[in-house]
């Protein structure tokens, strides 16, 4: 059983350098390639930039680098490329993963534990195509959000002829939202192009696993946050 870490993350973003960002005196990405690390389920370490600091401070820790070609490091460019282009080079490698880790190098909200509890659930059910983190968010169910039609006026997303959804919140089925932290795929159980959107790769049968919230970096304020929450989980560097 081959269990792959691929850690992501691209140089051309709106705050510059922000995957490698000092937090308590490590760069950003430290906080999920360290945390992989600790996960002894895992045997084969990735990163795949086209930055080189990103895949240098990665290199630093132990994980071997893909450059990224530069199709696949626009801000348009989506990580189902990205995912796909680095398992050709680990095929080309011949150690292409049966279960791949892609770990996003802009958060720190990651622990080993949750890994390692993704990659059970997949050795213990091989069938799920995937296991994920996610976090409840009832404030911003899906059946409250609205879209702004043709006419200039607002209109839910969905068609509820013929249902009564309820304007209180407690009422509704729980809404979840996957966290940009990492996702566990199975690639044994994964069929090209069998998925929910808006993230296909993951394909059908995707195991939520639920924290109690999720955040990455996209502004310099965004640091402090991190910060607070590596505090609080007792994460903090020695």
């Amino acid at each position: 059983m081959r269990v792959t870490a691929l850690l992501t993350g691209r140089g051309n973003n709106s705050l510059k350098d922000k995957n490698v960002l000092p937090v308590f005196g490590k760069p950003l990405l430290y906080y999920p390639a360290t945390e992989a690390k600790k996960a002894e389920l895992i045997n084969d370490f990735f990163v795949s930039s086209d930055c080189e600091k990103i895949l240098s401070a990665a290199h630093h820790l132990g994980y071997e680098k893909i450059l990224r070609p530069p199709e696949y490091a626009t801000p348009t460019a989506l990580h189902s490329d990205v995912i796909k282009h680095s398992l050709e080079i680990m095929k080309s490698m011949d150690r292409f993963p049966d279960i791949l880790v892609v770990l996003l190098a802009n958060t720190v909200m990651v622990k080993s534990e949750w890994i390692v509890n993704c990659i059970n659930e997949i050795l213990n059910d091989p069938s799920l195509t995937a296991a994920v983190p996610v976090y409840s968010d009832m404030d911003h169910h899906p059946y409250r959000a609205k879209m702004v039609n043709n006419e200039g006026n607002l209109e839910p997303f969905f068609d509820f002829s013929g249902m009564a959804i309820s304007s209180n919140r407690q009422e509704l089925p729980k809404s979840y939202f996957l966290c940009h932290n990492f996702w566990v795929l199975n690639l044994r159980s994964i069929k090209e192009g069998v998925g929910y959107q808006p993230w296909t790769f993951m394909g059908n049968r995707v195991k939520p696993f639920e924290v109690a919230k999720a955040f990455d970096v996209h502004t310099i304020e965004d640091i402090e946050i991190c910060k607070q929450w590596l505090i609080e989980n007792n994460l903090v560097p020695s």
